[in-house]
């Protein structure tokens, strides 16, 4: 009973915390606009952003290095689709997945070439920074 009675106080607190957190809607007084200072170049509208102030933001890009075989290369697409091995730096196991890859790097990769393979991912992004043959 007790454990029940704390579970709910405590789901209470935490709706009256988000509440509490969350941005007002737009029927309701706003700060006048002559307070707010205007976005700077490229950032676009940042109202709103004090509400997520206690957000954590989505991490830096991770990086590694990966082995595998070149299965396909679509140029047009600007992608190259590798069977690799388990990549630990990126949390990847073994499996076959297709990469962003920038033109200079496809211009020599061949299907059926083993390779050694850089990779920048941030969130669901992947991209091939670099490919090396394997001798």
């Amino acid at each position: 009973m007790r454990t029940k009675l704390f579970t709910t106080i405590s789901l209470l607190g935490l709706t009256l915390l988000v509440s509490a957190c969350s941005p007002k809607p737009a029927n309701q007084e706003t700060a006048p606009s002559s307070e707010v200072a205007p976005p700077m170049d490229g950032m676009g509208d940042m109202s709103g952003m004090s509400a997520m102030s206690g957000m954590a933001m989505e991490a830096d890009a991770k990086t590694g290095s990966g082995t595998g075989t070149i299965t396909e290369i679509d140029k047009t697409a600007g992608t190259v689709t590798i069977d690799h091995e388990p990549i630990p730096a990126v949390g990847w196991p073994t499996m076959t997945m297709a990469f962003k890859a920038a033109p200079e790097i496809l211009a020599n990769a061949k299907v059926g070439q083993s390779i050694s393979f850089d990779v920048s991912v941030k969130g669901t992004d992947a991209e091939v920074t670099a490919i090396h043959a394997k001798k």
